[in-house]
């Protein structure tokens, strides 16, 4: 009588929509993922989650090693945040052998998190990105050019915290004084800060490359999407987009190929590129060294990346994916509400094109498989709501 296969074991490391849309595409996958017991609630009401181990409870980066320890050895790391795929990439050689993951070296990924050195790096390469300079104090402003200054933004070193502080990923300037004072309240707040050309043009300027390269730093996939709208505007996440071929983003894809060789990159990536509508040139923004808020469209879509990292995990074949669907859309709808909105107010989109815009669309939270988690994030979002009310009616 033949035995089965043994399945594999992932521990999916964070929080969030990520995590969610890494369940979903772990389940396509003969493997068992676990998730941390304390994740958010929405993701715990997924049919997909299952709760790690009451070790892994409340376990702050640092534990990771000891808490590792109530898990089967062989059991793959998926780091789904910027902190956890560091913490993993530089995890002791022996825990690495026992519990293995497909990231890249620790300092390959401390590049593509400070925005500073990532920045220097494109210009060592001579890569297309935003003309930027470093801002350590209100007084840098000082030798910056008026003219520069009104085409420009400011923007945080690292990326993750400055967003969950300010709900943006970065601020519009309208001159020096609002440069000084946006500047000020930033470092105020512990953040690092850089001013930024300013590209102009639509939310359908920006097109992201997303794929994974193997140990042997060959690159087994690549997908890419085009943003259709976004929230807040200019500066924050897409809340609709479609799959598009990957000869639409033009020499993006050779772009992002030479940084990421340049640096020794390994796993699953996100980059994100803005084309300058006075050149037609790509400028790359930044690179996400990991899952992304829509890694599940990217599977519905044929580009499974987790499974690709959990088979170069542990040593085995990776295989190429070429093809993808291509003109499928994803939609967010809570956040794609205000895009639409705003969009609406400046008559650039008519009600049967929203409408439209939707049907069919694939959305990250709710999935007619797995409707819970889109019952509760409507929960969380209605509670969030009477709170506000609650409170205007007190003041």
């Amino acid at each position: 009588m033949k035995t089965a296969e043994k399945r594999t074991r992932v521990l999916v490391l964070g929080s969030g929509i990520t995590v969610l849309g890494v369940l979903r595409a772990l389940s396509e996958v003969d493997a068992d993922a676990v998730a941390l017991p304390d994740v958010d609630r929405v993701t715990r009401r997924s049919r997909w989650f299952r709760a790690g181990p009451s070790a892994l409870s409340g376990m702050t980066p640092d534990a990771l090693p000891q808490a590792l320890e109530s898990l089967p050895v062989a059991t793959v790391l998926m780091a789904c945040s910027d902190l956890w795929v560091r913490t993993v990439a530089a995890l002791p050689a022996e825990v690495r052998i026992r519990y293995p993951a497909s990231v890249a070296p620790l300092q390959a990924l401390e590049l593509l998190v400070d925005k500073g050195r990532f920045g220097s790096a494109l210009d060592r390469l001579g890569l297309p990105h935003p003309a930027t300079r470093l801002m350590n104090s209100v007084q840098d402003l000082a030798v910056v050019p008026d003219t520069v200054i009104q085409n420009s933004f400011l923007k945080p070193v690292h990326s993750q915290q400055f967003f969950a502080r300010f709900g943006v990923k970065a601020f519009r300037i309208a001159d020096r004084s609002n440069a000084r004072d946006r500047l000020a309240e930033c470092i105020d707040a512990g953040f690092q800060m850089m001013l930024q050309d300013y590209i102009s043009g639509p939310a359908t300027n920006h097109y992201f490359i997303d794929g994974f390269i193997d140990r042997f730093g060959v690159v087994r996939a690549l997908f890419a999407r085009r943003r259709l709208r976004m929230s807040p505007p200019d500066f924050g996440n897409s809340t609709s987009q479609t799959s598009v071929p990957v000869e639409e983003t033009g020499d993006a894809s050779a772009t992002l190929k030479t940084l990421l060789a340049d640096i020794g990159y390994r796993g699953i990536f996100s980059a994100e590129f803005k084309r300058d509508p006075r050149d037609g040139v790509f400028n790359l923004i930044e690179v996400n060294a990991r899952p992304w808020w829509y890694v599940e469209f990217a599977a519905r879509c044929g580009v499974n990346v987790c499974k690709l990292a959990i088979r170069d995990a542990l040593g085995q074949p990776v295989e190429t994916i070429s093809e993808y669907a291509v003109g499928r859309r994803c939609v967010y709808p809570y956040y794609d509400w205000h895009a639409a909105r705003a969009e609406l107010s400046a008559g650039r989109l008519g009600l049967p094109g929203w409408a439209r815009s939707w049907l069919g669309a694939y959305q990250p939270v709710f999935r007619w498989s797995d409707p819970l988690p889109a019952v509760g994030e409507v929960a969380v979002l209605i509670g969030k709501r009477l709170a506000k009310v609650g409170k205007q009616r007190r003041q």
